[in-house]
């Protein structure tokens, strides 16, 4: 039998594997890079593949940081403001390019979009070293309810 863990702010601990179940139920992400010594966040439509995040680019500076290998932060949420509930993930790890010929199977097999449109589309690819999530229960489930 496994425990539930919850932080000091009564937020349940989600195992790896559950924060990749929920990253792959987000359309959309934020991808948090460094730009200029200063760190950048851009709202990003998004894949997973197994454990790695997979993302449409155009020429500019995502690209660019992943040509440099850059580590790189990414974070995707589905919060409940009604009901007080949601999640927040957060994987690290380094930025990459998907090769030519890797990126036309991966078009193929998975249905990655964009929003906006370009002219030279390229994949990039952060590989997951590191995952972390949370997730905010309802009142009645969260810690200092069984004892209230």
């Amino acid at each position: 039998m496994t425990t539930t863990e919850f932080d000091q702010s009564q937020l349940e601990i989600l195992s790896a594997p559950e924060c990749l179940r929920l990253l792959g139920s987000a359309p959309l992400g934020r991808l948090v890079y460094t730009l200029g010594g200063l760190p950048a966040i851009r709202l990003v439509n998004f894949l997973l593949d197994d454990d790695t995040i997979v993302l449409n680019t155009g020429p500019g500076q995502k690209l660019r940081a992943a040509e440099r290998g850059d580590v790189v932060a990414f974070e995707a949420d589905d919060v409940d403001l009604a009901r007080q509930v949601g999640w927040t993930v957060t994987a690290i790890g380094h930025l990459s390019v998907v090769p030519a010929d890797e990126a036309e199977a991966l078009r193929r097999s998975l249905p990655l979009h964009s929003w906006l449109p370009m002219d030279d589309p390229q994949l990039i690819r952060l590989g997951i070293e590191s995952v972390h999530g949370r997730r905010l229960l309802p009142w009645a489930q969260r810690p200092h309810a069984a004892g209230s």
